[in-house]
């Protein structure tokens, strides 16, 4: 029985602080909750025990062709040339590079399990648990979760690598899945 640590669209569009999303509250909240050193440690940590870490990250064709026009999250990513595949935009934040090795899952929605390879990676490794965090908690967290417990993973969320455009929308979104997950933090885990 293996283990991952997904690390959930933590990609420059979303997390730099030099990207279109570091001065809006999202940016703020990821900045003052220490998100990406968190997450270079959480990341470390769980190297150290052997755990497969892998990187999900939401991008789109240079076309937009898989990017669904009429979606309130999607929608305008194409008119202001956001999560375009091959740009600096969707490449993982560079304190927290990927390594040789580890898994790395494209998606075109919210959930990192639709019309992804990512269910047949973790089969393929043996994978039962896994340990999650990344931005934002009320959408990605949530429905890497959701589909995660609704698959038969144990899932496990490092609350304080998680963001969301407030403390409180953070805080609801915590709360809502917390009923599918064991929620901890970097420092109390133990990847196992």
């Amino acid at each position: 029985m293996a283990s991952i640590y997904l690390v959930l669209d933590m990609e420059n569009d979303l997390i730099n602080e030099q990207g279109p999303n570091g001065k809006t509250p999202l940016g703020e909240q990821v900045k003052s909750r220490g998100i990406v050193a968190r997450t270079a440690k959480a990341i470390a940590k769980a190297r150290a025990a052997g755990v497969l870490v892998g990187y999900v990250r939401v991008g789109f064709s240079p076309d937009y062709r898989e990017c669904p026009a009429a979606s309130p999250v999607f929608g305008p990513a194409k008119k202001n040339g956001l999560f375009k595949l091959g740009a600096w935009g969707t490449e993982i934040h560079p304190d927290i590079a990927p390594k040789d090795g580890d898994l790395m899952i494209v998606k075109h929605r919210v959930s990192p399990f639709y019309s992804t390879t990512l269910e047949a990676q973790l089969r393929a490794q043996g994978v039962t648990k896994i340990y999650c965090s990344g931005v934002s908690s009320q959408a990605v967290v949530q429905a890497t979760v959701r589909d995660g417990h609704d698959r038969d993973y144990e899932m496990i969320v490092l609350e304080d690598c998680c963001a969301a455009h407030s403390a409180e929308e953070h805080k609801n979104s915590i709360g809502s899945i917390s009923r599918f997950c064991t929620v901890t933090t970097s420092g109390e885990v133990s990847f196992a």
